[in-house]
């Protein structure tokens, strides 16, 4: 029997709380403790999730905790001193996104995993979404020929802040916290880029940070690509979680529409309908079904790495190339220039 491998989260706020359940619902996992400052928080979630051990000091727990990996599920700030803690115990890493706050701590959160000997993964698990695998496969199969056109759109009016009020607090935004799953999920898809130019709006005025960005992205691969990103957008129909696609090639188009539903239209062959919908979890919230089966996915296929099955996509060294884009894409709309990639 394969070794059950034990962890502890970093994080009691809304998202560990599914982040948990994921890793319940993919087995072969013991959560052995969960550190917050706040302890009341974490009891709380130690309780419900049937937790034996809470720490407030990350210190603390890397001392009395015999760890195969970390899973961090805390405040942007806090990534890079508990990924360096934990590479400085010999203990594997699996850090949320947006890594950290500038590229250069990015870049050192990476270095140090290696000089450890440590695996080190960002939980990005927007590219795990079924339909987003789905038109992937489409793709890859050759359905649409070679690509050339591509728009990705998350725009909505959903009260994100209303489940993490934390976000109306952040000086960057839309960029950071969304923006960044549709960056990473254009490579995804494509490869990576070239160079960018982006564009960001606040429209919301009860918030510190940016809430609109388009940004239009040279992929290497020939393919020009937007990336629209909101949460001020009051449309006909609210899409929140869902990003909407249209991919073009030289002989056809693939379509992502509301609901999973993908049109398949190939060059004098006509369309065909095609439904992609996720796993439903009974631990899901409804509001976000979506995004809660893909991180089940992404959880597994980070096991499998751990495991020695399967190297995961969303490994550290794999994400510095998205958080350049993120950070790229700032400085493009502070100086209205077109960048370039390293």
């Amino acid at each position: 029997m394969e070794k059950t491998l034990k962890f502890a989260v970093f994080g009691a706020g809304f998202w560990a709380n599914y982040q948990i359940s994921a890793w319940k619902q993919v087995g072969g996992v013991e959560l052995l403790a969960i550190c917050d400052p706040d302890e009341e928080k974490a009891k709380k979630m130690a309780e419900k999730h049937g937790i034996p051990n809470v720490y407030r000091d990350a210190g603390t727990l890397f001392k009395q905790e015999k760890l195969d990996f970390v899973d961090i599920i805390s405040s942007i700030p806090s990534h890079a001193p508990l990924v360096m803690a934990a590479a400085k115990a010999g203990v594997h890493v699996i850090c949320q996104k947006p890594m950290a706050e500038d590229y250069k701590t990015c870049q050192a959160m990476v270095k140090a995993c290696e000089d450890a000997g440590v695996k080190y993964f960002i939980h990005e698990n927007f590219r795990f979404q079924t339909p987003i695998r789905k038109c992937k496969q489409l793709m890859e199969q050759g359905e649409i020929g070679n690509p050339f056109k591509a728009r990705l759109t998350f725009c909505s009016g959903f009260p994100v802040f209303d489940n993490q009020p934390a976000l109306a607090e952040l000086d960057r935004f839309i960029i950071m916290d969304l923006g960044v799953h549709i960056l990473d999920m254009s490579r995804y898809l494509f490869g990576d880029v070239e160079k960018l130019y982006c564009q960001t709006q606040k429209i919301n005025p009860s918030i510190k940070g940016e809430d609109v960005a388009t940004t239009l992205l040279s992929m290497k691969s020939g393919v020009n690509c937007l990336v629209e990103v909101s949460y001020a957008s009051q449309l006909e129909q609210e899409t929140f979680p869902q990003t909407l696609m249209l991919l073009e090639g030289d002989k056809g188009s693939i379509r992502l529409d509301y609901n999973h539903h993908i049109t398949v239209t190939r060059k004098g062959k006509g369309s065909e309908k095609i439904q992609a919908d996720p796993p439903q979890y009974d631990w899901a919230d409804p509001d976000y079904a979506l995004i809660h089966s893909s991180v089940v996915t992404c959880n597994q296929s980070i096991l499998d790495d751990l495991q020695d099955k399967a190297a995961a996509e969303n490994s550290g060294q794999d994400n510095l190339k998205t958080m350049e884009l993120v950070f790229l894409s700032y400085k493009s709309s502070e100086t209205n220039k077109v960048l370039y990639t390293t």
